[in-house]
């Protein structure tokens, strides 16, 4: 999508943006309530009446990553379909965790029935990986933060969004040792079962390179930078390999900003619920505007 010469990236954010409601503003677009439909029968519940908070009994949760991550997928996908049918293109894309995977079918990698397979195949894997932990510091010495962690051991930088942010995961008592030698202005640990984006995901991280092996990955029509390795790649084969390894290495975000800010991109469109991506983006970029499209409205529709 050139805008008078403009470049653009998309980037998708993943799990945390998450909100009850964020359907709605999506229900009206071409093929969401099939896709909605698609997922529920996919997952054997309703997907529409979780995201909305109007679901009950086991699984009802939407912050429950087997929800959360599904759910993310199809609002974002309906998104990207809509800005696809306006004659919108990116020049880059990006996202954020499970938003790569968004950003690989917005890049024409797979279907969006692969996606959702992906999807729940992931959040399944991730879902059952228990005894782990992770938080978020901001505000910190990176020689001193960099230091603590390679001393410690159970604990790796899982994800560096910022030069400002980076979430710890590891061993519960190992995440709370450098969260608590660290001199930062906050920590706050997450809601989360397991320790995600490290090496004690190994495992999970392996049932989902098997389950990729057999998935086809077709060559992308748009660059797409990895959370394992934010360079610009359009390889199917090469992309497939970056995605069986994400579960268990960190997301190089802050990398990844400053691969759009090298690449010359004008605006980085956050697409899906929220502004997470735009907000790191605007305090990590110089020259680079932000956009957010999280509803039909955004698109003018």
């Amino acid at each position: 999508m050139r805008c008078n010469g403009m470049a653009i990236a998309w980037v998708f954010p993943g799990q945390g943006s998450q909100k009850a409601g964020m359907a709605d503003g999506v229900l009206e677009l071409p093929g969401a309530a099939a896709r909605f439909e698609q997922a529920s029968a996919l997952l054997g519940r309703d997907l529409l009446a979780i995201c909305a908070g109007a679901a009950t009994g086991d699984l009802a949760d939407l912050n429950d990553t087997r929800n959360t991550q599904p759910a993310l997928f199809v609002v974002e996908s309906l998104l990207v379909d809509a800005l696809r049918a306006q004659g919108r293109q990116a020049d880059l894309v990006a996202g954020h965790s499970l938003g790569e995977l968004v950003a690989l079918y917005a890049a024409g990698v797979f279907d969006a029935e692969t996606g959702l397979q992906l999807m729940r195949t992931r959040s399944e894997l991730m879902a059952r990986a228990g005894g782990g932990a992770m938080t978020a510091v901001m505000g910190f010495d990176r020689d001193l933060l960099e230091r603590l962690v390679a001393e410690t051991d159970g604990v790796v930088i899982a994800n560096d969004n910022s030069a400002a942010q980076v979430v710890l995961s590891g061993t519960p008592a190992a995440v709370a040792d450098v969260s608590a030698r660290l001199s930062c202005k906050r920590a706050v640990p997450l809601a989360v079962s397991g320790a995600f984006h490290s090496p004690w995901m190994a495992e999970p991280a392996a049932a989902f390179a098997a389950a990729l092996e057999s998935v086809p990955f077709a060559d992308a029509t748009i660059p797409v930078l990895s959370n394992t390795d934010p360079r610009p790649e359009t390889s199917g084969a090469a992309l497939k390999e970056r995605l069986s390894k994400q579960m268990c290495t960190g997301v190089r975000w802050r990398e990844t900003m400053d691969c759009l800010a090298g690449a010359g991109i004008d605006t980085a469109v956050e697409i899906g619920p929220g502004s997470v991506l735009s907000g790191l983006i605007k305090r990590s970029c110089d020259g680079v505007g932000t956009a957010q499209i999280g509803s039909a409205a955004d698109l003018g529709l």
